[in-house]
């Protein structure tokens, strides 16, 4: 028995936020002093580093939960089934719900509850429970998904990553410029595929939590007279950098080793959408791993340009983006092998090798 993606669904904010639109910020280092350059010439630098000219962000009446269940009804019709014979409904995020103009996290119901209350399946056997793990959530959630469904406890799981970024980022922090908001779901079934080999065919999880453990984390504004009361989302860019190129690699081939697949048999990797350079370097190092000093130039889809980064939501959106034909130049077909793989706060790491079926 088979654990495979039957239908995929995503949920894009309609607000675009342009790199010019924060040149009337006024941007601090973390020591709250005024950084000394141009406002444009910062927005040059970043764009060049991350690949981000554009995000979006959810409007002011919808929040993570509601994005959730809009790109969860897309995959449940995707899929062509019944959402009453779902089994579990697993949504990765980070702050719960964010209500525009506060800083308060709410995730009390669950939002996974909260999903299954939108979509009003009414079957006491369907459980929603959330999972946070940082950025890989979504990742760890099909993981999770999986081992519960090879276990023989699921037959069908709904898993959705959402996040609302926007409402918790410094606006005193350059680094407030990667970070956006959208949701993306998937249909996992377990399915008889014979002696095809399907779907999900080995999986990689790491964590690092001892000096790793606050390379991203809840901080007070850079701003010298903000409420210390008050935090938002922070990052160390640097370290995160650095350990990312260290260990995603190696966490990618131990997946690739495990489902014996050979690195010339992958066809996309689809990575968490952080930062553009990061994510070239990474696959970059990947293959050097196999002693190939250069990656396939379409091996990695990306939409970090037009969407950003939006955490939970990023690799979830940007298949469902290929699988539908809106990422130019990319797609997937019936035997292809890709790659799910993500980094982010814990810090973690994970991979998932996949057959499409």
């Amino acid at each position: 028995m088979s654990t495979i993606i039957t239908g995929t669904g995503s949920y894009i904010p309609s607000i675009t936020k342009y790199n010019k639109e924060f040149a009337i910020n006024s941007f601090y280092t973390e020591n709250h002093e005024a950084l000394k350059q141009d406002n444009l010439e910062i927005i040059e630098k970043f764009e060049k580093i991350t690949g981000i000219e554009e995000r979006r962000y959810a409007p002011v009446n919808v929040t993570a939960s509601d994005m959730a269940a809009s790109a969860a009804l897309l995959a449940i019709q995707d899929a062509g089934i019944d959402p009453e014979t779902i089994d579990q409904i697993i949504v990765a995020h980070n702050f719960g719900d964010v209500i525009k103009h506060t800083i308060q996290t709410d995730a009390v119901p669950s939002l996974a509850s909260r999903v299954k209350h939108t979509l009003g399946i009414k079957n006491p056997a369907c459980i929603p429970y959330d999972i946070l793990f940082g950025c890989p959530g979504w990742v760890q959630a099909l993981i999770q998904a999986h081992a519960f469904m090879q276990a023989g406890v699921a037959k069908k799981c709904l898993v959705i990553g959402t996040e609302t970024l926007s409402r918790v980022i410094d606006s005193h922090d350059r680094d407030s410029m990667i970070f956006s908001d959208g949701a993306g779901a998937c249909i996992l079934e377990l399915k008889d595929d014979g002696e095809k080999q399907q779907g999900i065919i080995g999986v990689s999880a790491r964590s690092y939590a001892i000096d790793e453990l606050n390379y991203i984390y809840l901080g007070k504004s850079y701003f010298p007279e903000s409420d210390s009361r008050i935090r938002y989302i922070k990052m160390q860019g640097r370290k995160v950098y650095e350990f990312a190129l260290k260990f995603v690699p190696d966490a990618i081939k131990v997946c690739l080793e495990t489902s014996n697949v050979a690195i010339a048999d992958v066809k996309k990797i689809f990575i968490h959408q952080a930062n553009e350079k990061m994510d070239e370097a990474i696959i970059t190092a990947l293959y050097k791993l196999y002693g190939i000093n250069d990656a396939p130039l379409d091996v990695m889809p990306m939409n970090i340009k037009e969407l950003g980064n939006s955490s939970v939501a990023t690799i979830p959106t940007l298949f469902d983006m290929v699988l539908k034909s809106n990422v130019a130049g990319h797609s997937v077909a019936s035997g292809d092998i890709i790659v799910f793989a993500s980094v982010g706060a814990g810090m973690n790491i994970n991979a998932i090798c996949y057959k499409m079926p």
